[in-house]
């Protein structure tokens, strides 16, 4: 997580005493990593230390200074939160110098024996050098790897062959996004097929045209298109060039399913109905990205990749401080021409990909108590999350005028914005009401939540109005009513008060009730496993339909906290039955990720079939992606697999933040045991401990035992079935194919890995009310969850060291790395040894009992 001269200055030693000490424990080579490594992976660093470093040390390793540490654990995604918020107490880390007198000899041996233990459970593949970490950013940066394909023989009957002769037409002038277009399309064919097409302003009598064009009369719909295949003209018709877009994607999934460059004769029609559709980076870094100059969350090859898979929006955090000079707040608006200049590159880029850029407000952030000193009329409530910092009140009409002027001069300065969504409740303290403590402020006391948010909201608008007509302005509900944040704000009169030119955006699967395992409770989190909409998106859009305001669903369709550490969940059939239940309840577009869940692959390409009219069959839908993935013959062996995971995936116990913040679905076998209670509670995401009975939420601890079983015995029925199919998968697919394999596989070991560790923990506390017969019998069901650990760690190891995605989340870094796995192996060797040498002393214990000889 570090290189090795950082490690040594923080240890007061020499990198090469450092690698030294690895090697002695039979570690592999330890790879350099690169700047952006280095700056992609600091939470992993802050995490793996945390218990182990005092603060200055690790802020050494970091190589940061402090303000910057304390300003991270504050503004990342609740950073502090999520590490427990108190740091425990560390002395320094020193090196010492070896000698051969105890304990120094004794460490030796240590080290001796972790090599010997790795040698034996990992052979020599162990030192081979796997993918790096962060190769999936290069990966995803780029467009797509095309390997040349052996076309399978002649054209089909009825079929037009793209082989020969063929024009691409539609330039004005030669220039602009058009060319571009065509350009696209041109390489498309030349490196994935061999085929040669020219470009072409003047189309030549007798020649074979395909010919690109805009009419914005074809639909109002941005994105809608036509085509028309004949065996001389292909003509393709986009209502915007966003359209035109979508059309030649769509030729090419036609050829990727036809597996050669053939088009079938006739025409269709496909108008937009999801709009718009907009994810977070897979990658991005949360914190403060448009400061990052050399990391660049939506590169030109991702912005592709997102557009394929039918995405038409991005989005980014917006700290308006940070954005904006302000003449009421003079400390305020520090770097905002960089800034700017970094969100207008942005904007311009992802427009050539028919993608639009949306800001994520929360706002007005908490400020400390100095800041105050001189205004006081703007103090609202103190901030228990970050004790000395208190709301910018709301009532105040000079906080509402600074946040109108801002987002003003932010959409002046970067006119092609898409819009901004905007959470008012929970999160940051922002306004008195957002965390339910308005009784605080001494003028939001005097007012209600509702009446609060909906000023609150109708002062975006306003400041977005004031520079643009066309950008979104988008409403969450998240928080609003009494599910989270008592003494809030009522959903149905903020949603009565709210501006006609906002939309209302609800996470889609909140409340449904559920009954797994027989336990009954209701969601209250991102979920797959559950489908949506619920009752309260329902009620929500209801309302605002009513009002004539257009309705926007939260979902999740690559992956959620539910199991994060994989980049998608491989269960189409639950993305294919909630995009069939959200075009019923008429919702216009879909927010498809927080910042987790941007990864664009299947989950992605099923839910674009859904997103224009008219729609397949879902069992069409899901052989057509099939096939692009994976060739005609292996595709009907792969849906079977994916059916598979779907029922299984429906046994989550699924509840709120309450399981999935804490449960351990993120480390899996990465997680270690313990054989004595450690004492710390489980955090947010980071560190499940060994907190067990913090991690089932409402659940009784045996059945969400069980239904991590019973979930992981059926998930391994379809990896077992995508196994199969791989040797019917297309040889240019296989790469690929093998991926998507580790993707499930992990799922089945995390899942597994869970149920052993809920069970381990059950007779750890059964141990303490156990009879001395009992004890026995107790530690050898112990070890041998503990042998099955090393197993899985085994297992999983091997894919995380092959896909650098695997244990990943944008808002979290890696959860583990290959290394850790290889931890957990030793930890799980020395905990069967401390089981087994207990064991022996209660056996002498006993004997000695039996034969009256203890003293």
């Amino acid at each position: 997580m570090a290189n090795a001269d950082r490690m040594a200055k923080v240890l007061g030693t020499t990198p090469e005493k450092v690698l030294d000490v690895g090697a002695s424990m039979g570690l592999p080579t330890k790879p350099h990593l690169g700047d952006e490594q280095l700056r992609r992976i600091y939470i992993t660093v802050i995490r793996q230390n945390w218990h182990v470093l005092p603060d200055d040390q690790l802020i050494q390793l970091l190589g940061w200074d402090r303000a910057r540490y304390e300003y991270t654990l504050k503004e990342d995604d609740f950073l502090a939160v999520k590490l427990g918020v108190l740091k425990p107490h560390c002395e320094p880390l020193n090196y010492e110098e070896p000698n051969y007198e105890e304990p120094s000899e004794t460490a030796r041996r240590r080290a001796a024996e972790i090599s010997r233990v790795i040698r034996e459970t990992f052979g020599s593949s162990f030192n081979e050098p796997g993918e790096p970490a962060f190769q999936f950013v290069s990966d995803l940066s780029n467009p797509p790897l095309s390997s040349r394909r052996m076309i399978p023989g002649p054209c089909p009957d009825g079929d037009v062959d793209l082989r020969q002769g063929w024009v691409l037409s539609g330039v004005t002038e030669g220039v602009g996004a058009p060319l571009a277009l065509l350009e696209s399309l041109q390489a498309y064919l030349r490196e994935v097929f061999g085929c040669e097409a020219t470009i072409a302003e003047k189309e030549n009598s007798g020649s074979k045209v395909l010919r690109i064009s805009v009419n914005p009369a074809l639909s109002p719909r941005s994105g809608s298109f036509d085509v028309a295949v004949q065996p001389l003209a292909i003509r393709v018709l986009g209502a915007d060039l966003a359209g035109v877009r979508q059309a030649l994607y769509f030729l090419q999934d036609q050829m990727e399913e036809k597996e050669g460059p053939y088009l079938s004769i006739g025409s269709t029609r496909r108008t937009t109905r999801l709009d718009p559709r907009y994810v977070y980076s897979y990658f991005a870094l949360y914190g403060d990205p448009l400061m990052e100059k050399a990391i660049d969350p939506f590169p030109a090859g991702f912005l592709d990749r997102l557009a394929r898979a039918g995405v038409n929006g991005v989005w980014l955090q917006a700290v308006l401080r940070n954005l904006a000079p302000s003449n009421l707040f003079p400390e305020f608006g520090e770097g905002w021409e960089t800034r700017l200049a970094t969100l207008s590159k942005l904007v311009e880029r992802a427009s050539q990909y028919g993608v639009r850029v949306f800001l994520y407000l929360n706002e007005p952030r908490s400020m400390p108590t100095e800041f105050f000193a001189a205004r006081p009329e703007i103090r609202g409530t103190d901030d228990t999350e970050a004790p000395g910092s208190f709301a910018m009140c709301t009532s105040a009409p000079m906080v509402r005028e600074w946040l109108s002027e801002s987002l003003a001069h932010v959409f002046s300065r970067v006119p092609g914005l898409g819009g901004v969504f905007c959470i008012t409740m929970s999160e940051n303290l922002t306004n008195c009401f957002s965390h339910g403590r308005a009784r605080y402020c001494p003028r939001c006391s005097m007012r209600q939540g509702a009446e609060v948010v909906a000023e609150v909201i109708q002062t975006f608008r306003d400041g977005v109005r004031r520079s643009s007509s066309e950008a979104e302005v988008i409403a969450w509900d998240w928080g609003w009513g009494e599910d989270w944040v008592r003494n809030g704000a009522d959903a149905a009169e903020v949603i009565r008060r709210l501006p006609q030119d906002v939309s209302l955006l609800s996470v889609s699967e909140w409340n449904v009730p559920i009954r797994r395992g027989g336990h009954q409770t209701k969601v209250g989190e991102y979920s797959i496993s559950v489908v949506g909409p619920g009752p309260r998106a329902g009620r929500h859009g209801e309302l605002a339909q009513r009002k004539g305001l257009s309705t926007l669903a939260k979902v999740q369709w690559a992956n959620t906290w539910e199991i994060s550490a994989v980049p998608y969940i491989p269960v189409p059939h639950l993305i294919a039955e909630h995009c069939k239940n959200l075009l019923r309840a008429g919702i216009r577009g879909v927010m498809a990720s927080w910042t987790v869940g941007g990864y664009p692959a299947l989950n992605f390409e099923v839910a674009k079939e859904f997103y224009f009219s008219p729609a397949l069959e879902t069992d069409e839908v899901l052989r057509r992606v099939a096939v692009r993935r994976y060739g005609r013959d292996a595709a009907p062996e792969v849906v079977e697999a994916w059916k598979a995971f779907s029922q299984a995936f429906v046994e989550f116990p699924m509840e709120g933040g309450g399981v999935v913040y804490t449960i351990p679905t993120q480390h899996g076998p990465a997680n270690l045991l313990r054989l004595n209670p450690t004492g710390y509670k489980a955090g947010m995401m980071l560190f499940p401990h060994d907190d067990y009975r913090a991690w089932v939420g409402s659940y009784p601890v045996e059945v969400v035992e069980k239904q991590f079983e019973k979930m992981a015995n059926l998930w391994e029925t379809g990896v077992s079935r995508f196994r199969k199919a791989l040797s019917k998968v297309l040889a240019y697919r296989q790469r690929a194919a093998q991926k998507d394999l580790g993707i499930a596989e992990s799922c089945y070991l995390h899942f597994r890995s869970v149920a052993n560790q809920v069970q381990f923990y059950r007779l750890r506390e059964g141990l303490q009310e156990a009879s001395q017969n009992e004890h026995r019998s107790i530690r050898a069901h112990m070890i041998k969850i503990a042998e099955e650990e090393i197993q899985l760690a085994k297992r999983q190891y091997a894919i995380a060291r092959r896909d650098s995605t695997i244990a990943y989340e944008a808002s979290n870094h890696y959860y583990y790395r290959p290394l850790d796995l290889v931890e957990k192996v030793l930890n799980c060797r020395q905990l069967i040894e401390g089981l087994k040498k207990e064991s022996d002393m209660a056996s002498v214990r006993s004997r000695h009992l039996n034969e009256g000889s203890l003293p």
